[in-house]
């Protein structure tokens, strides 16, 4: 099967924020097939079961397969790790951007949705995928820099700090990630 692509948004996000529809032009631009879920979001509705119950209809079609490059943002990449494990998914690549795991502190609604999202064992990904980029900021508003050093530390094969990038999303600055077509 050919390569492809599918592009994760964060907590309270969409498929329509930040660098993602720029990625997603990119990408089918290169002649990628590219899928962008829109997760539901909000107190209530995000939560683990309900995403993994939506990527599920993905991997039921065939559509993650071990020639899938999963970009991925803030709460998404240790969803991402903990539907790979579950699941028992290899993928090609995984490029996670401002990731994180069991941190909780940003506020009570934030918590409250991401809070089923994080997985025991983060190491266990690495059975799954064999490169995993991460990228974060030296400056992140909303999860300390130590938080997503730590989570890189654990899993990523290559990682890079963007000085200065904050939570690397359209408020500060990231409507498009030139960086990230380095990993195609």
């Amino acid at each position: 099967m050919k390569e492809n692509y599918f592009l994760i948004h964060g907590s309270f996000g969409s498929p329509f924020g930040n660098w993602l529809p720029w990625l997603r032009k990119e990408l089918e631009g290169r002649n990628g097939k590219v899928y962008t879920p829109d997760f539901p979001t909000g107190v209530g509705f995000q939560n683990y079961e309900n995403w993994s119950s939506l990527l599920k209809v993905y991997l039921d079609a065939g559509l993650i397969t071990e020639n899938t490059t999963i970009f991925a943002h803030s709460i998404a990449p240790v969803f991402i790790s903990k539907f790979l494990v579950e699941n028992k998914v290899p993928v090609k690549k995984l490029v996670f951007v401002c990731g994180f795991n069991n941190y909780l502190g940003i506020d009570k609604d934030y918590d409250s949705v991401n809070r089923g999202m994080y997985l025991e064992n983060l190491t266990n990904v690495k059975d799954y995928c064999k490169e995993i980029i991460c990228l974060y900021s030296d400056n992140d508003p909303y999860v300390p820099y130590e938080v997503e050093k730590d989570f890189a530390d654990t899993i990523a094969t290559s990682q890079e700090v963007i000085e200065g990038g904050g939570h690397l999303n359209s408020e500060s600055g990231y409507r498009e990630f030139p960086k990230l077509l380095e990993y195609i």
